[in-house]
């Protein structure tokens, strides 16, 4: 079967996706999370990542650049996942914090780009 890939959307979003997984990893290195604590790294992760949403979507029209830096970096930086396991250790007042933080962050970036 023939399938009609768009070479340069998986080019994009695979080398976005690389970088923006390996800054996470290199945030949470330098920034380790302690069980019981606050995960502050993957905090500052998700709501950063949902600024820099605000950003991209308010800011870049084109197609490549957005698949790069939206599904690929931004997919590949923030980590929800993780945040929803560190819920379980850290607590609701985690997931408020992140569930507000992420939201009021996609609405700075997007004003803030404006």
């Amino acid at each position: 079967m023939d399938l009609d890939v768009d070479r340069a959307a998986l080019t994009a979003v695979a080398a976005g996706g690389v970088l923006g997984a390996l800054t996470r990893y290199g945030i949470a290195a330098a920034w380790p999370y302690t069980p019981g604590g606050f995960p502050w790294s993957t905090w500052l992760i998700n709501v950063s990542g949902c600024f820099l949403i605000g950003v991209l979507h308010t800011r870049v029209r084109r197609r490549l650049p957005r698949l790069l830096l939206g599904t690929g970096f931004l997919g590949g930086y923030t980590t929800f996942s993780t945040a929803i396991v560190e819920v379980s250790q850290a607590g609701p007042a985690y997931l408020a914090a992140t569930l507000i933080g992420a939201l009021l962050a996609v609405l700075a970036g997007s004003l803030a780009a404006r």
